[in-house]
């Protein structure tokens, strides 16, 4: 899948993966593929809350793409438009964050 997508992943650096991408293979293929390093994002054993580094970004946007209600159902034909819809959807939520 990342081979087909290589040339719109050109500009990505570094990727975030939780605890179930460990594993030098995946790290291998995706330096040799796009370039990029991946960092492993490990949870702490002790079942206590911990505010995990750079995690808290990704949840975020999530968050802000489910208040967009359009997204909630996929019944678009073209992905592209999907796309345009996500985009509009964090550059409003990131306009009414600033207001």
């Amino acid at each position: 899948m990342i081979c087909k997508a290589r040339k719109n992943l050109s500009e990505v650096q570094n990727i975030l993966v939780d605890a179930g991408y460990t594993g030098e293979n995946f790290a291998t293929q995706i330096k040799m593929t796009i370039g990029a390093t991946v960092e492993v994002i490990k949870r702490s054993e002790l079942h206590t809350f911990v505010v995990l580094p750079k995690r808290w970004v990704v949840e975020r946007s999530f968050a802000w793409l489910e208040k967009c209600r359009r997204l909630w159902k996929n019944c678009e034909r073209k992905l592209n438009t999907s796309l345009q819809i996500c985009f509009y959807c964090f550059a409003s939520q990131k306009i009414m964050n600033r207001l």
